[in-house]
């Protein structure tokens, strides 16, 4: 049976509607109107057209963060990736772990991916829940009610190379240098930030589970389901994708079959600032990272509806 963690009223949050202006150079952001709702932000992600990919202003939705979380583990790198059901477009996809922006976070961007990685991604050792931290920062256990949390270990983020542009909010510029792009088809501004784990040395039989949260009766509601964990391991070979997808569980890799699978709009082509489309399919994604993919069994454990 799923375990209920936590729920939330969803009307608590706010964010504001962004006007970006883009160069060759560099993208700035700053928000614009009145703070929106829940509601009233999905009714403005609608698709928008932007003529020109490197030069450009326009009005966005909302500001969206990602996280390309990079794990080191038995030796190898893996990037994070969860499962998720998107009912606004019809499909379920892989993704980096990520979540919107709230109002009074827009020019610290980072707090909230970091906020989002203690949210989506569990980790769970032989002695119980690992809580994190980032720099002298330590991440929220926004479970701390249902799950025990160990006190004495915990796992670190840390950021890794930057993108080369610069990104500013308003005449800031955000430090850790996120990758930037415009998603047209939902009118949003996504930053992507580019940071590893590091796994404390006591973790044993280390399992990973991923909580998203969806809405039930007017609550935001996020559960537990330890037979689906819902968080993959990408397998990387000298910084890049080999093909391999698995799960971990009681540290245990177990593959994973990727019949079907589609990924994000995060592993679309970009052209300049621009994301043009919705998903990708896994297989053309590997393609053209230079990977060929591999024949896969009949049924499929990760594949989209």
């Amino acid at each position: 049976m799923p375990r209920t963690l936590i729920r939330k009223d969803p009307s608590n949050f706010k964010t504001l509607p962004l006007f970006v202006e883009a160069g060759p150079d560099g993208l700035r952001y700053q928000s614009l109107g009145q703070p929106l709702n829940f509601r009233q932000m999905l009714e403005r992600r609608r698709p928008v057209e932007v003529a020109d990919s490197s030069r450009f202003a326009v009005e966005l939705a909302n500001l969206g963060v990602s996280v390309r979380l990079t794990l080191r583990l038995q030796g190898r790198d893996y990037w994070l990736l969860v499962r998720q059901r998107r009912p606004d477009r019809g499909d379920t996809v892989l993704k980096l772990i990520s979540g919107y922006v709230p109002a009074h976070e827009l020019n610290l961007p980072l707090l909230t991916a970091i906020q989002e990685v203690a949210e989506e991604c569990l980790l769970e050792s032989a002695d119980g829940w690992l809580s994190g931290r980032f720099a002298d920062t330590w991440l929220p256990t926004p479970y701390q009610g249902a799950l025990r949390y160990r006190e004495a270990s915990h796992f670190r983020l840390s950021p890794l190379s930057g993108a080369a542009r610069p990104v500013q909010c308003g005449n800031l510029t955000l430090l850790e240098r996120p990758r930037a792009y415009v998603h047209l088809p939902t009118a949003s501004l996504q930053l992507v930030y580019d940071l590893s784990l590091e796994l404390p040395r006591d973790a044993r039989q280390l399992s990973l589970f991923h909580v998203d949260e969806c809405l039930e009766d007017g609550q935001l509601v996020a559960r537990l389901e330890r037979r689906r964990p819902d968080i993959y391991l990408l397998a990387l070979q000298r910084g890049v994708p080999n093909g391999g997808l698995f799960t971990l569980r009681k540290g245990e890799l177990l593959p994973a079959n990727t019949r079907g699978l589609w990924l994000s709009e995060s592993f679309a082509e970009q052209d300049g600032w621009l994301v043009r489309d919705e998903r990708v399919r896994w297989k053309d994604w590997l393609r053209r990272c230079g990977v060929q993919p591999q024949p896969q069994p009949r049924r499929a454990l990760v594949g989209a509806s």
